[in-house]
């Protein structure tokens, strides 16, 4: 999953990698680069940053050896660097990875912008924002995109990329080289939307998940067990349309049109989010803690890990759509 490929001319090029920010998903940028051979380095102005990432790629490793590391891939090929400008200035890839905000963004994006090399790629590892918006401020606004990925960063495969109003043709094609050449698949939008692709639909289920809690009708748990168990097996490799394709049968789409097209217009679904109150946010956070009780965050990383490599793997020896 983590092979490089080296018809990728563009990607072969790419060997140093800097990471802006080292959160959660600066972190597993990390982990899949240094486990692809590459060299990486990572900057984040928070307390204690280096010690939590470092810390963080080492819980990652486990998973990434049962993966398969290139040739060469190690830990200690990671670097930290206290300043910006040191650590874009000499990469050959820049992946943003600060929080979700869109002024914060913006300016470090346009900081980012005017100390790398004026070629180099800039993808925002953005969860919804608007490439447009927070390019608008540099430069050299056609090399800057949206390269979102899914958390775990490290063993989830898609990235969508998204390119803003000012983003050049060329951005695109090397970073879809890059983002293939570490076994990522790149799923490139047509439409420059807020939430892309997979969170806008996640945040459906998220906002609906909700209303359920808030209004009684089941914990988090019962939750959990109705989406895991249910859709989200078969969402795992058919999706959402195939899926209720297969459902009609031998009529496939259209016989499950004609019997479930009506329920479109019943109350199934309350599609604005409910109010955040202090009873629906303790409701939420004593139920999670409830299921996880006994096991650290740490420990419950490194079993979702090996549940989704094996998961990857039924689904590529099985259903390979």
């Amino acid at each position: 999953m983590l092979e490089r490929k080296p018809d990728d001319a563009s990607a072969d090029r790419i060997e140093r990698i800097a990471i802006v920010g080292a959160g959660v998903i600066g972190t597993g940028w990390a982990a899949r680069c240094l486990a692809n051979g590459l060299n990486v380095v990572a900057t984040d102005p928070a307390v204690r940053a280096e010690e939590r990432l470092r810390a963080g790629v080492a819980n990652a490793w486990p998973a990434l050896e049962k993966i398969g590391l290139a040739k060469g891939a190690e830990p200690e090929r990671l670097e930290f660097c206290a300043k910006l400008e040191a650590a874009v200035s000499r990469a050959d890839f820049i992946l943003e990875a600060a929080p979700e905000n869109e002024d914060i963004k913006r300016k470090l994006i346009a900081e980012i912008d005017a100390n790398a090399a004026p070629h180099i790629v800039i993808a925002s590892s953005s969860s919804g924002l608007l490439p447009s918006r927070i390019q608008a401020d540099c430069r050299h606004p056609e090399r800057v995109l949206i390269g979102h990925p899914f958390h775990p960063v490290y063993v989830l495969p898609i990235l969508e990329i998204v390119g803003g109003e000012k983003t050049g043709a060329a951005a695109i094609r090397s970073a879809e080289a890059f983002f293939r050449s570490i076994g990522m698949r790149p799923l490139r939008l047509r439409t420059e939307i807020e939430g892309y692709l997979g969170n806008r639909i996640q945040e459906a289920v998220w906002r609906e998940a909700l209303h359920l809690l808030a209004d009684g009708v089941a914990t988090t748990a019962e939750i959990d067990a109705a989406v895991r168990l249910g859709p989200g097996l078969r969402w795992g490799f058919m999706g959402p349309f195939l899926t209720f394709h297969m459902g009609g049968g031998e009529g496939g789409m259209e016989h499950v049109l004609e019997q479930f097209g009506p329920t479109l217009k019943l109350p199934w679904t309350k599609l604005e989010a409910p109010e955040l109150t202090d009873e629906l946010r303790q409701r939420l956070i004593d139920g999670v803690r409830n299921q996880a009780a006994g096991h650290s965050t740490a420990e419950l990383e490194r079993r979702r890990d090996a549940c989704l490599i094996e998961i990857q793997r039924v689904i590529a020896k099985h259903w390979p759509l």
